[in-house]
């Protein structure tokens, strides 16, 4: 495959958006602090997931040894780092090169090699993975169609995908849009509500790209519980799912 065939998915516009934010992106109480906030609810459905597919002890404190974990769209680095700890040999790439050295310098002062690289994932020439993640990045793309191409590209026949996405309703357009951005929660401009898939359409992308949703849950708030997982997928939801065989 040539350069000039290669599937492109970054949009520019969005990438220059999230580097510019590349400074904050470990800051618990900067611009990324939903972030923060939304990573340990992920990390729960993750492991659980990993658990059930390779079928691993739910106590074992390094599930992934012995695998390797891809992470697309993995901004500076705040989901490679729990998947490095669970043993997996992980690479990471995203579209924003200030994301990138911010992961990098992060990866160094922690102790954990791993591989990060930016630009399009299809031009990085990498394998395939026994884990492949990508965390709110889907909305964020050109071509939702090619991009999970590419993911299904990566993915080992045995393998795991893992993805999270806002949904596209009444309420996450007042909660995620509306309200997170004008309160501060996230940075203006970085959710465009018309780009959101519904649960319904991101499982026909997957299924029309060979792949069967294992489990999805919701990812919702309130406030004595903050963001959890949920049945209630109005807001947010995270999905695991595999090559149907």
């Amino acid at each position: 495959m040539t350069n000039a065939s290669l599937p492109e998915t970054i949009n520019a516009a969005e990438a220059a958006h999230f580097g510019a934010l590349a400074a904050e992106w470990w800051d618990p109480k900067g611009s990324s602090a939903m972030l923060h906030k939304l990573n340990p609810v992920r990390l729960r459905f993750i492991r659980s997931a990993i658990d059930a597919h390779f079928g691993s002890d739910d106590k074992s404190r390094h599930p992934l040894v012995g695998k390797n974990a891809l992470d697309v769209g993995c901004g500076a680095g705040l989901l490679c780092e729990p998947l490095a700890r669970l043993g997996a040999d992980v690479t990471g790439v995203d579209a924003a090169p200030e994301n990138i050295a911010a992961a990098k310098a992060h990866a160094a002062v922690s102790g954990l090699a791993i591989n990060y690289r930016a630009g399009e994932i299809a031009a990085q020439g990498l394998g395939q993975f026994d884990v492949v993640t990508c965390m709110e990045v889907i909305e964020h793309v050109m071509d939702p169609v090619a991009f999970i191409a590419e993911l299904v590209r990566h993915l080992r026949p045995d393998g795991l995908l893992l993805l999270s996405t806002p949904n596209r309703t009444v309420a996450s357009r007042l909660f995620l849009v509306e309200a997170a951005e004008r309160l501060g929660q996230v940075p203006r401009g970085t959710h465009d509500w018309d780009k959101f898939l519904t649960p319904e359409e991101l499982t026909a992308l997957l299924t029309d790209a060979g792949l069967e949703v294992v489990d999805m849950q919701g990812i919702a708030f309130s406030p004595m519980s903050g963001l959890h997982l949920s049945d209630n997928k109005a807001l947010n939801y995270i999905l695991s799912a595999r090559l149907r065989g």
